[in-house]
């Protein structure tokens, strides 16, 4: 059976509704990413950076999966699929993928605040809390305040070792709705095998030179229905 590897941004997720930063009225517009989003800003003002991870979280509940999720999700019925994600929703699991590695984290997760991405904690001290709430005075049981389980600008990504060695075993990779902007998760290509086919997604133009790649220049939902299209020709 193939292994088909699957890279997700945000642009997988804009169809179903869920805010993201970089886009044309996307969080970034309404926030500082050095406010919400860096570790500086975590330890600068903890109330705030809780109180907006709690909205996303609300958002998050109302979103949906969409077309491009479940037609992912739908290749494990003929391949191996893991997908790497860089976004913090659920989408993916919701829509049915069952191998999902998380790089920047888990938006219905919470960790205690000297937690496992510094590795002074373990994955047992990582709860879901679903679309709950968390504020100040939430503690762990080590007596910890309790942070979002996401890994912020300014800190290490812990699962990008996993990544790199599922993108050397791919047979095909799938880069679907990533500008390849953010690192280190944009230089995973790179670790693709020689022979392997790399198909990308995206409306915008990626700047991608590799011999390897056929792009697809579409929202995720068509170029997704594309690919699938195409597998089913060869």
């Amino acid at each position: 059976m193939k292994h088909i590897v699957v890279l997700t941004g945000a642009g997988v997720s804009a169809e179903s509704g869920f805010a993201t930063f970089r886009d044309a009225g996307g969080l970034w517009e309404k926030y500082d990413v050095n406010d919400v989003a860096s570790i500086e800003g975590w330890y600068r003002n903890r109330k705030l950076v809780l109180d907006f991870y709690n909205g996303l979280r609300k958002q998050l509940e109302a979103a949906r999966p969409n077309a491009a999720h479940e037609l992912i999700a739908g290749l494990e019925k003929d391949y191996k699929v893991d997908v790497i994600t860089q976004n913090v929703d659920n989408l993916h699991e919701r829509a049915g993928s069952t191998r999902v590695l998380h790089l920047h984290g888990e938006l219905t997760k919470v960790r205690p605040e000297n937690g496992i991405y510094d590795r002074t904690a373990s994955e047992a001290e990582v709860v879901d809390i679903g679309y709950g709430s968390v504020g100040l005075g939430d503690l762990a049981p080590g007596g910890s305040q309790l942070r979002p389980h996401i890994v912020f600008f300014g800190e290490a990504v812990p699962n990008i070792e996993k990544a790199i060695g599922l993108v050397e075993k791919a047979d095909i990779l799938l880069i679907v709705g990533s500008s390849l902007q953010v690192y280190p998760a944009a230089g995973l290509y790179r670790y693709a095998p020689m022979d392997c086919p790399i198909f990308v997604i995206d409306p915008k133009p990626v700047p991608l030179s590799d011999p390897r790649v056929t792009f697809i220049q579409d929202v995720a939902t068509r170029g997704m229905a594309e690919f699938v299209k195409a597998l089913e020709c060869k």
